[in-house]
């Protein structure tokens, strides 16, 4: 069996759900335009960059909602799915992924997003295992605005795979193949720890590197 990883925001989808749901919490007036905006714009370069402080991201983040009530949050997040995150998947990486689970290979999507926000994506994509940034929450099940465990980003998420696999009595090396596709140097501990990394939809310096070592580079948005 092969073991095929994707990472999400700008791999599969065209745009960063984190950040998109921030702007979808601006528009439904949950957080102040101008200061929540500035700040949300201001992580997102951090992550771009590379030096997210993803932490402090999480804790600004979940702020203007993890005090509602459930039902609502269900609600709101069920809005946000239809109207950004479904237009947002494009028919050629829906096509890969469900290449991929026809083929019978064991499939993952690993994203440094939280769960809150990309379980309903992954289920977009037919996916049911997700490896995400856990969101820790408190004893009556409300989020407090801390991570869970270690964060699925940078080095983070190579760990958090690498637990994922653990829970099934699997490694990395278990696999005929494993297989990464990301756009993002973030991604680097997971791209050079499989066999088949793919640059895909690759930022500049993930293209650069990708050619560099000869990785495949895929481009699903063009």
């Amino acid at each position: 069996m092969k073991l095929v990883l994707f990472d999400l925001d700008g791999t599969l989808i065209a745009k960063d759900s984190d950040h998109a749901f921030g702007e979808f919490m601006v528009a439904l007036g949950w957080a102040d335009a101008a200061e929540f905006a500035a700040e949300n714009d201001r992580f997102y370069h951090q992550y771009q960059a590379g030096c997210l402080d993803i932490d402090e991201y999480v804790d600004f983040a979940t702020r203007p909602w993890r005090n509602r009530r459930a039902a609502e949050l269900a609600a709101v997040l069920e809005r946000f799915m239809r109207e950004q995150m479904v237009p947002a998947i494009g028919e050629r990486a829906r096509a890969l992924v469900r290449s991929h689970l026809d083929a019978g290979d064991h499939v993952a999507i690993a994203t440094s997003t939280n769960e809150f926000i990309t379980r309903p994506i992954a289920r977009a994509f037919g996916v049911d295992a997700l490896v995400a940034t856990e969101l820790e929450r408190d004893d009556a099940g409300r989020v407090t605005g801390r991570i869970r465990g270690v964060p699925a980003l940078r080095e983070g998420k190579l760990r958090r795979v690498q637990s994922w696999l653990a829970t099934q009595g699997h490694t990395l090396q278990d696999f005929v193949a494993s297989v990464c596709y990301s756009d993002s140097t973030n991604d680097l501990p997971l791209l050079q720890a499989v066999s088949e990394p793919v640059a895909t939809n690759p930022s500049p310096a993930l293209e650069a590197i990708a050619r560099e070592r000869g990785w495949r580079i895929l481009r699903l948005f063009e």
